[in-house]
């Protein structure tokens, strides 16, 4: 019977807190990259023209705003941590779709005065 590969828990409390950390195996990455803050995000968008539109079509009668024309170096991570941003602001739902961001609500210019003010 072959041996079970145990690993040794007994130590400090910040080795408890990470317990893959000390597991050594090739091909993972090292680990998730640093949160981005909100001041930085404004710093790595590239520019572009961003276009806004307004639907109601398919959603039951509710309307949305749809934000899109991002610039193709502007990552798709990039593009969900701004819609994060956007719907604390405004304290409203939406989504990210295929690198459109859509939002509940029907006021395009609200919408467009916080991007402005963070871009």
């Amino acid at each position: 019977m072959k041996k079970k590969l145990r690993i040794d828990v007994t130590g400090s409390q910040e080795e408890l807190q990470a317990p893959f950390a000390g597991l050594d195996l090739p091909g993972l990455p090292a680990g998730p990259a640093d949160p981005v803050a909100s001041a930085d995000l404004a710093k790595r968008i590239p520019t572009g023209k961003l276009q806004f539109r307004k639907e109601k079509s398919h959603r039951g009668g509710k309307s949305v705003v749809v934000v899109f024309g991002f610039d193709p170096g502007f990552s798709q991570s990039a593009i969900e941590e701004l819609a994060r941003e956007v719907r604390i602001q405004c304290g409203c739902g939406g989504t990210v779709r295929e690198r459109e961001i859509e939002f509940q609500g029907e006021d395009p210019d609200r919408f467009m005065r916080i991007f402005r003010d963070l871009l």
